[in-house]
């Protein structure tokens, strides 16, 4: 068994680097590993030039940030914040003068009084950080920091976090789950599922060109819609048969996998309403609204297909009834392949 294996990357100085995948892929495991919290059987760590592998966590120079906050709750604010400073030595003036730098930073230098009990969640957020950021480390290790705070504040904190990392143009390595937090917060993604990598690059490459279906399925929301599929020729067409209709695409597509299944991939918000009038679409598949989920802005709209289903992002308007008939016609340029087998992306 494994938690982690043959997992190689580098972090560039300053970078915002988040390491994004489903609970049990290895993220958490990973950073602890960096952090010095827990012993890699093989390979290496280093910190700039500076091979740390074998260097404890406290002498790594690295600042963590759990999920669960880690504030002693007998002590205030200030104290939590002053606690790495005071067992490093410092100077009383020292440790203030930085504690309220630092909290003047993070907006919570009126609680430094307080205790944690006091404090919301994202308060307590912030002492957790502002703990971190006193000693001014070479990086900051955060692992799923803003899973305890609901939505409103989670919004709140991501934009924080990321004019918090442009003011201290600090190295960040960032554990989460939420897609959404990795799309908007990070520089640079690494996606890993049971324990392996499976993709590194910047979110929107990520999400545009998903290197398997495990990425591909795991960005997005709503989620990739697949279809399986084989090589076909309908009236002198090259292209794909579905259970559900003939996608026509060139073969130059496959770049010489011609022969092999495929699985197409489809993003909710590529699908759209075929009026009958044609157009340059590369299927179009004809099915029942089953479900309408209205966001406000759009709706996601469930259809059942006659041997599948599909899910489509559109516009508010006009709202779809359920049972209502709908065709969903999408453009060959936003299909995704991907090899059944191996389940890498082909081609371009």
């Amino acid at each position: 068994m494994f938690a982690v294996r043959d997992l190689t990357l580098e972090v560039q100085d300053g970078e915002f680097f988040i390491l994004l995948g489903p609970s049990g892929c290895g993220k958490t495991t990973a950073l602890r590993i960096a952090a010095g919290l827990e012993e890699p059987s093989t390979g290496s760590i280093y910190i700039g030039d500076r091979a740390v592998t074998d260097v404890a966590a406290k002498d790594r120079d690295l600042a963590m940030v759990f999920q669960s906050y880690a504030l002693y709750p007998h002590m205030t604010v200030h104290d939590n914040i002053a606690f790495g400073l005071r067992m490093r030595k410092y100077t009383k003036s020292e440790i203030d003068s930085l504690v309220r730098e630092t909290a003047a930073t993070l907006g919570i230098d009126s609680l430094l009084k307080r205790r944690p009990g006091e404090l919301s969640g994202g308060q307590r957020q912030r002492v957790a950080l502002g703990r971190a950021i006193v000693r001014r480390p070479q990086a900051f290790l955060m692992d799923e920091p803003l899973s305890n705070l609901d939505s409103k504040m989670r919004v709140q904190m991501r934009a924080e976090l990321i004019r918090l990392h442009r003011d201290l143009s600090a190295t960040f390595i960032y554990v989460t789950h939420d897609q959404v937090e990795a799309m908007t917060m990070g520089e640079r993604v690494a996606v890993l599922d049971g324990g392996e990598l499976q993709q590194v690059g910047h979110p929107q490459e990520v999400y545009d060109r998903p290197a398997n279906l495990f990425v591909a399925s795991f960005i997005g929301s709503p989620a990739m819609n697949f279809l399986d599929a084989e090589p076909a020729h309908v009236d002198g067409q090259p292209g794909l048969q579905t259970a559900d209709g003939f996608v026509a695409l060139p073969e130059e597509r496959w770049q010489g996998e011609a022969a092999r299944s495929v699985v197409i991939g489809i993003r909710p918000e590529h699908l759209v309403p075929q009026d009958g009038a044609g157009g340059e679409f590369a299927a179009s598949f004809e099915g029942k609204v089953d479900l309408v989920e209205s966001l406000g802005s759009e709706q996601h709209v469930t259809v059942v297909l006659a041997h599948g289903s599909l899910v489509a992002r559109l516009p508010a308007a006009p709202r779809l009834q359920d049972g209502s008939a709908l065709r969903l016609a999408v453009e060959a340029k936003h299909l995704h392949l991907f090899d059944t087998e191996s389940r890498r992306r082909i081609g371009s």
